[in-house]
């Protein structure tokens, strides 16, 4: 073997090795283009099946571009002059019915790529006998598919089936042309049968695309109802029955019914339940909010300790009332990236169950450490606990809270908002709880980027 044939073998794997390297390349450019062009005059404000019906003409329009205007040159090279020029025209068509398709004129592009093709494809049908014909059951089967209007669907059945009779009975010895090779006939007569079961099938796709739209909608609406019946039962118990009271105790107080002795001994009951509403109210516009997509979540980095001490300031009364010791193990430069608004909900509902659910007298700890690229901050109580049961329906918006150890009642969506707050700002929420034995909730968020605490 002489060193010419050497340089051809290594042409060709050097050729190869390039191909494969770059064929990727090529793969992604082509099927990025094949979608634009697919997807031409397709607008995310369309419906799911008019977005369908767009690119079903995008589809059929786009092969015959190069298909015939291959045959538009073909016949004229051949001397069909005349069949040459309707190819190209055809070929035009299908180019008008991109172009207006990136124009939003969807209905013109309709009626330009079906009535033209009927006149086109009868006539050479008839003039040619090159098996046009098939192509106009191609034709009534987009018509069935892009058009709900009965009437037109009935008007383009009757045209396209009259035209496709006349040209199969006409007799084949009459024709006004020279024939086109058989083998042409036959190419027409497949491409035009091939396409009836891929619209078909493209059709049949989008159907099924659009009843799992429609169920996947029912169940959305579905848990919205759900949810609206939970918050105004929410709405009906939990807040209107302590603004009821309230309201006839100031009433008593007004008439002189109610001692003043009596009456400043119960402000500070008053403030407390006033407290514990407005937390309830709280939940309840920040999950109403959440369901309907208000809320928006902007992090930041954030002192964990700051927001720690805003918080026991707010349970700073009923602290004192029930006696409870809170113990704080929070480095002053422990910092967290997160919402603020939405970190201080998250500790206002745990550090609220653990006053809630803890006896006169005991002790809660508060203590945070850095893992890995989050901080965990543990929330721990000796305080009642939580069965399984309760511990499993703990994040759902169906749970039966149960009463603290002063006769305390929530509306039960205080962990469920914490846990998708959590989430949002890329951290979660554990809980371990044993009865009559306290429980222990971790809350997990990214750290910030402030000085870094010691683990």
């Amino acid at each position: 073997m002489d060193g010419s044939m050497f340089g051809v073998i290594f042409r060709v794997i050097f050729a190869a090795v390039m191909f494969k390297r770059h064929s990727h390349i090529l793969y992604r450019f082509f099927d990025a283009s094949w979608f634009r062009i697919v997807h031409l005059g397709v607008s995310p404000a369309m419906s799911f099946v008019e977005a369908r019906r767009t690119k079903l003409l995008n589809l059929l329009a786009l092969p015959c571009i190069p298909v015939i205007g291959f045959f538009a040159v073909l016949n004229a090279l051949q001397g069909r002059w005349l069949l040459s020029a309707l190819n190209l025209s055809t070929t035009l068509a299908c180019v008008a019915v991109l172009v207006l398709h990136t124009k939003r004129k969807y209905l013109s592009a309709r009626w330009v790529l079906i009535v033209f093709s009927i006149i086109v494809y009868t006539f050479t049908g008839l003039y040619f006998h090159n098996g046009a014909e098939y192509f106009l059951l191609n034709i009534l089967v987009c018509a069935i598919l892009v058009y709900d209007n009965k009437w037109v669907i009935a008007a383009l059945s009757v045209v396209i089936c009259g035209a496709f009779i006349t040209i199969v009975l006409m007799p084949q010895e009459w024709r006004l042309a020279p024939p086109v090779p058989p083998g042409r006939v036959w190419l027409n007569m497949a491409s035009a049968l091939v396409f009836i079961p891929i619209a078909l099938s493209f059709f049949k796709r989008i159907q099924h695309d659009y009843h799992q739209e429609i169920d996947r909608q029912r169940q959305a609406l579905a848990g919205m109802n759900k949810d609206k019946e939970k918050l105004l039962s929410i709405v009906t118990h939990d807040v209107r029955s302590p603004l009821a009271t309230l309201e006839v105790l100031l009433d008593m107080f007004g008439k002189g019914e109610y001692p003043q002795e009596m009456m400043e001994e119960a402000a500070a009951v008053l403030h407390t339940k006033v407290a514990q509403l407005g937390g309830a109210l709280d939940n309840v516009l920040r999950w109403s909010s959440r369901s309907m997509k208000g809320i928006r979540t902007n992090p930041e980095d954030v002192l964990l300790a700051q927001l720690i001490t805003e918080t026991l300031q707010f349970f700073q009364m009923v602290i004192q009332e029930k006696g409870l010791q809170v113990e704080v193990q929070v480095s002053p430069v422990a910092a967290v990236y997160a919402d603020r608004d939405q970190v201080l909900v998250i500790l206002r509902n745990l550090f609220s169950n653990a006053v809630k659910f803890s006896y006169p007298g005991g002790k809660i700890i508060l203590h945070a450490v850095r893992e890995g690229e989050q901080v965990a901050l543990h929330i721990t109580d000796q305080g009642k606990g939580m069965t399984a049961a309760q511990l499993g329906g703990l994040f759902t918006s169906w749970q039966n809270p149960g009463y603290g150890t002063g006769g305390e009642r929530g509306t039960g969506l205080g962990m469920l908002l914490s846990n998708e707050f959590a989430q949002q700002n890329g951290g979660a929420i554990k809980v371990e709880s044993v009865p009559e034995a306290g429980t222990h909730c971790t809350v997990y968020l990214p750290a910030g980027e402030l000085p870094v605490m010691a683990s």
